[in-house]
């Protein structure tokens, strides 16, 4: 890891941060020390990182705002790319060509100052545009597949590249980039529709008044542990029927607010999180023979 550092900085490849606790970085505010954090200043610098990378045989991951991530409480013994320089917006009519490091949240704000509509599903989601891709992150029957264009990407192979949204392949909460992880998204293209600020903002409001009253937004969690199963009840009815609200592990709980939320108390590890998360899954299993899959990912746990 040294001598890799030593080249990254002698290229002026970006901003690195080492040994940082995880807390620092996810909405769980657990995890482990990251060995280290970079922050390549362009396209061109993440490709030299990337082959860096490459040469020194070193795991990686690109890191959004850690918003649906789950690190363990061991060491990341490898390099964590955040692309925060990657914050480029222009807006054109209806069209948004923003970087994959620019905050949804922001996003959704400078939309519905220029009235247009498409977006409001995301005002309350605290990631980045790119891991946003990457989930397919969405609320109230929307999601990024509605309104993503085309995304600029860095392949396996270095080469760039523009996907096409029938080639990002989004599903519920999925896409070709989640199941393709050696695919870094640069940059996206959206296509929003001209609507009214005022019906917009109406629209934000009401949503913000409803997360305030049934989501835990006092305490850090990664949002909805669990997708809802296709069929059946939602996710959330599911455990609460189960008598789980509340339940407890360590310093990680069942919110007693919405049962498909998982929250950190103040003292709650990594392990906390996740051995409560796998006791949800094992119950709702045994109940009603249902496999509900998680909505987070689980990163640094072999």
């Amino acid at each position: 890891m040294t001598h890799f550092l030593q080249e990254v900085m002698e290229n002026n490849i970006g901003k690195i941060e080492e040994n940082v606790p995880l807390s620092k970085y996810t909405t769980y505010k657990v995890g482990g020390i990251a060995k280290c954090i970079i922050y390549p200043k362009n396209i061109d610098k993440l490709v030299l990182l990337i082959k860096f990378i490459q040469k020194y045989h070193l795991n990686y991951k690109v890191l959004g705002n850690g918003s649906n991530l789950l690190f363990s409480d061991k060491e990341y013994d490898g390099v964590l790319i955040k692309l925060s320089d990657f914050n480029q917006l222009e807006i054109i009519d209806h069209k948004i060509i923003v970087g994959a490091g620019y905050s949804l949240m922001r996003l959704a704000a400078i939309a519905t100052r220029r009235s247009l509509t498409g977006l409001e599903f995301a005002a309350g989601i605290p990631g980045t545009v790119g891991g946003a891709i990457y989930m397919n992150a969405g609320a109230y029957k929307s999601d990024m597949g509605y309104i993503t264009s085309s995304v600029k990407v860095l392949t396996p192979d270095l080469k760039i590249i523009t996907l096409t949204n029938q080639e990002l392949d989004f599903h519920y909460r999925t896409s070709f980039l989640q199941k393709n992880k050696d695919y870094i998204c640069l940059e996206v293209v959206l296509k929003l529709k001209q609507g009214k600020k005022s019906e917009i903002e109406k629209v934000i409001k009401d949503r913000k008044n409803r997360r305030v009253l049934t989501q835990p937004l006092e305490y850090p969690s990664a949002g909805s542990v669990f997708r809802n199963p296709e069929g059946y009840d939602p996710a959330g009815k599911l455990i609460e029927d189960l008598g789980l609200k509340g339940l407890k592990k360590g310093g990680a709980q069942v919110s007693e607010k919405h049962a498909n939320f998982v929250v950190n108390t103040g003292t709650a590890s990594a392990t906390d999180v996740k051995e409560l998360i796998e006791f949800i899954q094992k119950s709702v299993k045994e109940h009603y023979d249902i496999e509900l899959k998680v909505e987070q990912e689980f990163v640094n746990w072999e």
